[in-house]
């Protein structure tokens, strides 16, 4: 019951940002040009929840919470969720389904390429995210099909830095982050691959 209070409020707590951009909508406050707004809005919490899903991993090891796996699927999803969100905004608003002038940006704007790469990338993690996907293909399929999300983080900060060209200091930011992460998952895998002393005490006595 605990846990299940705690999603509902992760889940609303997750929307904040979206109440938040409805709001300012609502009072037209959208700044002078609410596409832009919208377009940086979205990016800059797609990247942050991203970032927070790499996260879970190993705050709930160094904190010692080992629950906090139960809420990595929904921050993943919402991190989906906020890059649907911002694709859309480039998609619908800025270029009106326009596919020539979409492949056109795609190819001439490095930043748009890095950009939807790291949207590709999160949509194979969100249709695998739920329990029947991770039943069929096997927990170690799905754990190396979901490792793309290191990739989508990498091609997201890329994508941020391109953007900004001039201040550049919050891209850099988001990318020492995810540097960090994937530092940390480098680091934990090559400690599970380091025959431990007991192991290897048992074989020295038995040898």
């Amino acid at each position: 019951m605990k846990i299940r209070w705690s999603k509902i409020l992760l889940f609303v707590v997750c929307l904040s940002p979206l109440f938040w951009a409805g709001w300012r909508a609502w009072n037209q406050d959208l700044t002078a040009n609410p596409i832009e707004y919208i377009t940086h809005f979205t990016g800059d919490w797609t990247i942050r929840f991203i970032i927070f899903t790499l996260a879970i991993s190993p705050l709930r090891k160094l904190l010692s919470q080992p629950q906090w796996i139960k809420y990595r699927r929904m921050v993943g999803l919402f991190a989906f969720f906020y890059g649907f969100l911002h694709f859309m905004t480039w998609l619908w608003l800025d270029k009106f389904f326009d596919m020539q002038e979409m492949v056109k940006d795609i190819v001439k704007r490095p930043f748009i390429t890095a950009g939807a790469v790291a949207f590709l990338l999160m949509i194979p993690l969100a249709v695998t995210s739920t329990t029947g996907w991770i039943r069929r293909m096997g927990g170690k399929r799905w754990q190396l099909l979901h490792r793309l999300i290191y990739g989508s983080a990498i091609a997201g900060v890329i994508h941020y830095y391109w953007l900004v060209k001039s201040d550049v200091r919050l891209p850099l930011f988001y990318g020492a982050l995810v540097g960090l992460e994937l530092l940390y998952r480098i680091a934990a895998w090559a400690t599970s691959r380091r025959p431990s002393p007991r192991r290897n005490g048992v074989q020295a006595v038995t040898s």
